[in-house]
């Protein structure tokens, strides 16, 4: 038999449903800084302590999304703009599902962070600072990428050729140089138990 007139629609599931369902408020946590600052060694590490605690949790991480989702734009003003709207999209798809989503950015321009967060509900977006000196990001370099900077050889490198907006009042303040990555996740953990963002 086919669908009938008469038979009720059924109801698309709801995102209260879903947090209810797994007991956490769908929330992005957005991990900015410098390249070679740790934002992915500290998402990582933060997805698997939450993971470990039962968590409904992902990661988009920059250089994953920029070489698929986003592998059509360059590093202008106009491409970091939009790379920061897509990734915020992608992330409020899932934050509706009530993901809690580990975004690991450079997002180097305040005005961007701020349009996600504006486009959030109050409260499921959570800004990270992950703070590191540029000199400490660049002893890091595995990837050579400061030194290809320095030479000219990368146009519009943040830091080095285009800037770093860092944030004014972010939910989490980390300093890589100066503790562990599991004080760290330690202390995002914190701010989300006093969030209540697993207390639905």
């Amino acid at each position: 038999m086919g669908i009938s007139q008469t038979q009720s629609a059924p109801q698309k599931i709801s995102r209260d449903q879903r947090e209810a369902r797994f007991q956490q408020k769908g929330t992005i946590i957005w991990l900015t800084g410098l390249s070679g600052a740790g934002k992915t060694t500290v998402s990582i590490a933060l997805e698997n302590a939450l993971f470990e605690q039962k968590a409904l949790v992902t990661i988009l991480d920059g250089d994953i999304v920029r070489s698929g989702l986003n592998q059509d734009l360059g590093f202008s003003a106009e491409d970091r703009k939009e790379n920061i709207r897509r990734i915020g999209e992608v992330a409020k798809l899932l934050a509706n599902q009530a993901f809690v989503v580990i975004v690991a950015f450079i997002s180097p321009f305040r005005e961007d962070r701020d349009w996600v967060r504006g486009s959030m509900d109050d409260g499921r977006f959570i800004e990270v600072f992950v703070d590191c000196p540029l000199e400490v990001c660049e002893e890091r370099d595995t990837k050579g990428l400061y030194k290809k900077a320095r030479k000219g050889e990368i146009n519009d490198f943040t830091g080095i050729s285009s800037p770093y907006e860092p944030p004014v009042l972010p939910e989490v303040h980390i300093k890589t140089s100066e503790h562990s990555v599991d004080d760290c996740v330690k202390q995002i953990i914190h701010f989300l138990d006093q969030a209540k963002v697993f207390k639905v």
